[in-house]
């Protein structure tokens, strides 16, 4: 199944951050994907690969 997510888009991960958000917003797009905690602010960059095999579900959907 391929998930289709975009930019702004909210997702859920797998695991929370430490903080004990696990809702993520996604900042930037490209080979690697940059996601923001909606807790506490923090961006981390993660390898495409990785993001879909991490990713739970797209909580909401930017507006076009």
């Amino acid at each position: 199944m391929e998930k289709e997510f975009g930019l702004n888009d909210v997702v859920l991960m797998k695991k929370p951050h430490p903080c004990g958000e696990n809702r993520w917003k996604i900042i930037r797009m490209g080979m690697d994907i940059r996601i923001k905690c909606l807790g506490c602010g923090h961006s981390v960059m993660i390898p495409r690969r990785d993001f879909t095999k991490k990713i739970k579900k797209i909580i909401e959907k930017a507006e076009e």
